[in-house]
């Protein structure tokens, strides 16, 4: 029939059902093979809800479900910082948005999308035409944006709670009726869309004033007359950028499509479409539903000879690798992966650091015990070491590879899966390659086993699958005679690369389905998996370091360790070498008689710097060993070494962050180092001197306040310290004047010093040694400091004997934001169960400010990306930015938003945090 007078249009919000069905159910994963599904089967669950419950005469005559093509639309052309916010789609999402427009198909429902109009204007036009046409139409939405379509024949129904929306419950919502809405919308702005609105001014403000001056032109124009000085002033000075927002929120009831109203006319279900979609994604429940709705059998749909969490597959002595060497079995592995919707991937490198790298061939997997290796730039004569540069046969030619790959790789319907995926990341960045969507092992497994094991290949692979993998030492071989895995012969290179990503997908397998029960899916999704790409970007940029500043430090340091060299001998009564432990306690307690020297198993005596710090508080001579030593890293760690770790195309130090590294969640920094440079001497501040921007460029460091002393504050319910935070009070001083009942107006540099080292102490679970130690004073009156601390601030010790005691029971602790931190140590008996206990009780401190800091790192790239900055470092609780000089104060006050509401929807903190900013031509006058 044609649509006209008396027809019915339902328009149905497809991505409301998606991501409705994505939150609403748990994870997951199809039987045979982990293809994640579970927005898919909630999506399909509600479509059959809605065809079942749209029969009798209200039942529509026409239908259609309508879809966002992509993410760009002309409104991105209108204002580019248009939902710039919004928060990347999850990645086990992308691959089942595909999967929703086919189930929508196979219940034999039109699906539409366009491409650069999102499917709020494909609504708002066939409503439009609809109601032209004489017929009426229910929107199956909630969305807000729509509601400026209502009446005259259209309404709303909010399908998650069956309540409808007419023109009573538009005003109910914007206090204006739906004419008015855009208007309303204009003024209040969107800060879920980033529509900027006018500042200052909500949904309740904006229809008090669309409704005494009529509309928004005429109170734009009428702006003079308004009273209040400061809302008068916003809308004279924000005149166009509301204009704008009302462009934005505009729904465009003109966009060009290629079907009709009559190509949506309700069509009844085809069994021999519909029932192998249900089956193939292995919906049984819903499958043997329809097919006795509909009068037809239900196809069959195999079990999984083994659970999930321990799928059958072949044993590795049984596993076939194949060598592919052109383009014809590339294809075919393409195919399969293709039909699969996942593949596990590796690359196989000349080096480990990923910025110099070069690739020497990718492995895949779809099945366990069936993978492949690609290998493409393997050299003749792989077993002697002054083999042939030629390219040995039986490869593909590496860009005929790439080609291929690259279209996959980068498919939003096919899960890239890797371990320690950050690394294969940049290796294809630079080949001009982003992988998206990713799942990573190693994260996998750190969300679900943090502080159990580490989380290399190797590791996993021997505790959970029983399989040692192929050790890479022989085929490198070590020393003089060691190679690059290009000379690796290609026999030997096939076993290996492909039993890799076996080895992953059989982990995958394993691991991902687990997320669920141990409820740490939202930990992955949100706080692990992010970070791949994050830090991967971050990695690429690295940072500017001076060779001429660090070489001239160098020989300062230099200089100044020879001056205490003779001290140190002045003070020994001779020379001796001042780096060797052995020497250094024959002069002290040999000849020098300081009491209090132990002996190893070695017969030497210990000079740790614990021994040292406990000496200098009664002789110069360890002080000053204890400032050599100091140097003398400094020295070798960073001005010496962060030379040779310029790296020679791009002039920057490039580090790397290890994600999985601490149990926490707190990142760690290697080749090089950047986390662990002394900020507390002037030595160490110093090195920072020679890490600078580029010309026409500033570096901006923005660093947390005492992050964790507010989270213990909240944790612990200390009102004190909470109040404290909220008037901007030092909080050190603050606890000096408690402690001490010393008058903040009267307070000392060494109280608040002894305060802020107890502050922060707790938080570790000091001792009264350890607080002895650090401030150097008798241990009795340290003790006493802590135990007058506890009195003080009684939730603190509630708090560390409801975490110890939680620990003991469950064998983890956690953050706020749910990330579990295993302490299997926790029972034990002697000096590591204090240890276990310190552990234990700072974990959630520390592993909640961590989180925070993620989640701030998350959220930046797509925060500044119209922004000519780049984040470059983390450091603790610091972010560190190069930014144009223009663009300072730009990026300030978003990355500052940023960080200081990462923590919210999800944790309500009762302090709230805040952020220092500095700047600076280089790392050191950016503090």
């Amino acid at each position: 029939m044609g649509f006209g007078k008396g027809c019915h249009l339902h328009l149905i919000d497809g991505s409301a059902f998606i991501f409705r069905a994505y939150h609403a159910l748990p994870p997951l994963t199809r039987k045979s093979d982990g293809l994640p599904i579970g927005a898919v089967s909630g999506f399909c669950n509600m479509l059959y809800k809605y065809v079942e419950g749209n029969h009798g005469p209200d039942a529509p005559t026409h239908v259609a479900v309508i879809f966002d093509k992509g993410s760009h639309t002309f409104r991105n052309d209108m204002y580019d910082q248009y939902k710039a916010n919004r928060e990347a789609m999850p990645e086990d999402l992308r691959p089942q948005i595909p999967l929703t427009r086919t189930a929508t198909e196979a219940f034999n429902i039109a699906c539409k999308e366009k491409e650069g109009y999102e499917a709020d204007d494909i609504i708002a036009t066939l409503a439009v035409q609809a109601r032209a046409a004489g017929g009426r139409v229910t929107i199956i939405s909630s969305d807000k944006d729509l509601m400026q379509l209502v009446g005259d024949g259209v309404e709303m129904l909010d399908a998650m709670k069956n309540a409808r929306i007419d023109r009573d419950g538009v005003f109910e919502k914007f206090g204006v009726y739906p004419d008015r809405v855009v208007d309303v919308q204009a003024l209040a702005g969107d800060s879920v869309d980033n529509v900027p609105g006018a500042p200052g001014i909500g949904v309740k403000t904006a229809a008090l004033l669309i409704n005494e001056y009529g509309d928004l032109d005429a109170l734009l124009d009428r702006a003079g007359e308004i009273k209040q000085p400061k809302r008068r002033q916003t809308l004279i000075d924000h005149a166009d950028q509301i204009r704008l927002s009302r462009d934005l929120v505009q729904l465009d009831e003109n966009t060009p499509l290629d079907f009709t109203l009559d190509d949506l006319e309700v069509q009844d279900a085809k069994p021999d479409q519909l029932m192998p979609f249900l089956a193939e994604m292995e919906f049984r429940t819903l499958t043997r539903r329809i097919a006795d709705q509909l009068g037809v059998e239900a196809p069959e749909i195999k079990e999984p000879e083994a659970p999930q969490d321990a799928p059958e597959a072949p044993g590795f002595d049984d596993a076939t690798y194949e060598h592919v060497e052109n383009a014809d079995q590339l294809q075919a592995w393409i195919d399969l992966i293709y039909e699969r919707g996942y593949v596990a991937v590796d690359t196989e490198t000349t080096a480990l650091n990923e910025m110099t790298a070069d690739l020497v061939g990718i492995s895949l997997a779809v099945n366990a015990g069936h993978a492949c290796y690609v290998p493409l730039t393997h050299k003749q004569g792989g077993d002697d070491l002054f083999g042939s540069d030629d390219l040995a046969e039986g490869q593909m030619p590496l860009e005929t590879a790439l080609d291929m790959l690259k279209p996959v790789l980068e498919d939003d319907s096919i899960v890239k899966i890797g371990q320690n995926m950050k690394y294969d990341a940049k290796i294809f960045a630079r080949l001009g390659i982003h992988v998206a969507p990713i799942d990573d092992t190693m994260l996998l497994s750190y969300a679900l086993h943090g502080g159990l094991h580490n989380h290399g290949m190797d590791t996993l692979s021997e505790r959970y699958l029983g399989h040692t993998p192929i050790p890479i030492k022989p085929l490198l071989g070590s020393g003089k005679s060691a190679k690059t895995f290009d000379q690796v012969p290609l026999e030997d290179a096939v076993k290996y690369a492909a039993e890799d990503a076996d080895i992953t997908l059989r982990l995958w397998q394993l691991l991902k389905p687990q997320l669920h029960r141990a409820q740490v899916t939202k930990v992955y999704e949100t706080l692990e998996r992010p970070m791949v790409h994050t830090l991967a970007s971050m990695e690429r940029s690295g940072i500017k370091v001076d060779r001429d500043t660090l070489s001239r430090m160098s020989n300062a340091f230099a200089q100044k360790m020879a001056g205490l060299e003779d001290e140190i001998y002045e003070l020994a009564g001779r020379k001796f070498n001042v780096g060797s432990p052995k020497q250094l306690g024959e002069i002290l307690f040999d000849e020098m008689g300081i009491e209090g020297g132990k002996k190893g198993k070695t017969g030497a005596y210990a000079t740790g710097a614990d021994v040292l710090e406990d000496l200098a508080t009664v002789h110069e001579l360890p002080a000053r060993v204890l400032d050599w030593r100091q140097l003398s890293k400094l020295k070798s760690t960073y001005t010496d070494a962060l030379q040779d770790h310029i790296n020679p195309d791009t002039g920057r130090v490039h580090t790397s962050y290890s994600i999985a590294g601490a149990s926490t969640g707190r990142l760690a920094s290697t080749d090089p180092n950047l986390q662990n440079i002394p900020i507390r001497t002037e030595e160490g501040r110093r090195i920072r001197e020679a890490f600078v921007s580029e010309p026409g460029k500033t570096l901006v460091a923005l660093d947390y306040s005492q992050i964790e002393l507010r989270i213990l504050a909240h944790i612990a319910q200390i009102p004190e310290l909470k109040q404290a935070f909220d008037d901007g009070i030092d909080i050190h001083a603050l606890t000096a004047s408690e402690m001490f009942d010393v008058p903040l107006d009267e307070m000392t540099p060494e109280i608040r010093r002894q305060a802020k080292a107890i502050n922060f102490g707790v938080i570790y679970g000091i001792s009264g040694f350890g607080l002895a130690r650090n401030l150097r004073i008798p241990r009795a009156e340290a003790q006493g400091f802590i135990d007058r601390y506890f009195e003080r601030f009684p939730g603190i010790r509630t708090y560390m004997d409801d975490t110890k005691a939680f620990a003991k029971e469950h064998g983890y602790v956690q953050t706020l934001f749910g990330r579990k931190i295993h302490t299997p140590e926790i029972g034990s008996k002697g000096p590591r169960a204090g240890f276990a206990a310190r552990a234990a009780i700072n974990a959630p401190i520390q592993g909640t400010a961590a989180d925070v800091i993620r989640r701030a790192m998350i959220r930046m790239p797509a925060a500044i990306k119209e922004l000519p900055a780049a984040m470059l470092l983390q450091v603790h609780d610091e972010l560190l930015f190069e930014v144009d000089v223009a663009a300072v104060d730009d990026l300030i006050g978003v990355a500052k938003d940023v960080m200081e509401s990462a923590n919210d929807p999800v944790v309500h903190l009762d302090v709230k945090l805040t952020v220092d900013a500095g700047q600076g031509q280089n790392w050191a006058e950016a503090h």
